[in-house]
């Protein structure tokens, strides 16, 4: 499959499925995280396909992972936060394994795109 645009990109739609789950799952946190937890989760979980799509569009292959090593950074504090709220509220835990399995999975993509841009880098 030809890639025209980063909505292309099977990482970028999964990226975009892993912020609507997590929306979905701050929305089970007590209202007192509203201004914490809830708000630094959904933007770490925003943060990851805003940054696959951003890099897309540059014009170089070094841009490009900056890019997706930024959204790797943010996809660990997404898992990490995810973490916490599951630490901290026990009882939304069955929320938190399809939310973190699919972030693994995200990752797993990332760190693919980012070893095929490396090679062609170092070729």
């Amino acid at each position: 499959m030809e890639v025209k645009s980063y909505k292309d990109l099977i990482v970028w739609q999964r990226a975009m499925g892993l912020a609507a789950m997590v929306y979905e799952f701050c929305a089970a946190l007590p209202s007192e995280e509203r201004y914490g937890l809830v708000s630094q989760t959904r933007r770490a979980a925003v943060s990851v396909p805003a940054n696959i799509a951003e890099g897309h569009q540059r014009k170089s292959t070094r841009d490009y992972l900056r890019f997706l090593s930024i959204a790797s950074g943010s996809l660990a504090e997404l898992e990490t936060l995810v973490q916490l709220a599951n630490r901290l509220y026990p009882t939304i835990d069955s929320s938190t394994q399809g939310l973190l399995e699919e972030a693994d999975e995200v990752g797993k993509m990332l760190r693919s795109i980012q070893t095929r841009l490396e090679e062609r880098l170092s070729s």
